[in-house]
């Protein structure tokens, strides 16, 4: 897998879930904090996005709004528009809903949606994103984001196809990777760190992609700047200015972000996450684990259950 995917894979938490929004003016809608992403697409119309901080944000006819900290946020056909609570409809515990509000004024149709993630283990290519990621719809821009867009819209409005829930959800995690995707290809090629950089720099992504596809390997700088083809102190270098961590501990918290998925998502023995992890022993991976999260692997175990299952589900008006 790629660096992309993998670090989507391992903060992901249950199934996303999305909504056919139509709303005619006057309207306003209020989301709530959510432990997760959401996103927003205008199929029609426009309306304004009122940030839980920052300045409201025109949005057009093809825009793509992400919010990879749901902090709570306002949407609404003008700014002084008063808000009242988003409450989607779902039926027989569906992931896809509807929203709607009637009025005298025109139309604005928008696909709305919510990604839940884990909040303790955020990947740092996700940390480092705004609070508001605003993708205007522009002639040939993102064109597999625009296609990931019309399909889905397309599934919504295809119920109750057969195959209808298993497609939709593959297709909102499509949605997921193209947002990313073209919010980190967007950003000007002379930023020098972060992960837009990394992502651009074919050393430190080989770094990365020999972590993530083999985090078991008892890796060393040495062996880490050989898969990226530099020096060992050129590498060194390199990976902690763009990543802004030493590369051993980028490996550390990679094997122990794997771990806790492992153990939160599968009822692999612990000997067998210890192993995968790049551990020689359950006791020495115990001890790494502890040390990182502040709790035994087998209680982090438990607790992830009792969380999944106290969980609310889908129709708590997070769109």
């Amino acid at each position: 897998m790629d660096v992309l995917s993998d670090a989507i894979t391992a903060m992901r938490t249950g199934l996303p879930h999305a909504s056919r929004t139509r709303m005619r003016a006057p309207w306003g809608v209020r989301f709530q904090p959510l432990q997760g992403a959401g996103f927003h697409v205008i199929l029609q119309g426009s309306c304004w996005l009122l940030p839980a901080s920052g300045e409201p944000v025109r949005l057009g006819v093809g825009d793509v709004v992400f919010l990879p900290r749901e902090l709570g946020h306002g949407l609404a056909d003008a700014v002084t528009t008063p808000l009242i609570a988003a409450t989607p409809t779902y039926a027989d515990g569906s992931p896809i809903g509807s929203l709607h509000q009637d009025g005298p004024g025109p139309l604005t149709e928008m696909l709305c949606g919510a990604y839940r993630l884990d909040q303790s283990r955020l990947h740092p290519l996700l940390t480092e994103l705004p609070d508001v990621m605003h993708l205007p719809a522009r002639i040939g821009g993102h064109p597999s984001l625009r296609g990931a867009v019309e399909l889905l819209g397309q599934e919504l409005d295809s119920v109750p196809a057969q195959g209808f829930e298993t497609a939709t959800s593959a297709l909102l995690d499509v949605l997921l990777v193209y947002i990313l995707r073209a919010w980190y290809e967007s950003q000007p090629d002379d930023v020098a760190t972060g992960w837009g950089a990394a992502l651009r720099d074919p050393a430190v992504t080989a770094a990365l992609r020999a972590i993530h596809q083999r985090p078991a390997t008892p890796w060393t700088v040495q062996s880490l700047a050989g898969a990226a083809g530099l020096s060992r102190a050129a590498f060194a270098q390199r990976f902690a200015g763009k990543v802004g961590v030493p590369p051993l501990a980028y490996l550390t918290w990679w094997r122990m972000t794997t771990a806790a998925r492992l153990l939160r998502d599968t009822d692999l023995p612990l000997r067998s996450v210890a192993e995968r992890t790049g551990y020689a022993t359950e006791f020495a991976f115990a001890k790494a684990f502890k040390r990182e999260f502040g709790t035994a692997p087998g209680r982090y175990r438990h607790e992830s259950a009792q969380a999944d299952a106290s969980r609310p589900p889908v129709q708590d008006g997070t769109a």
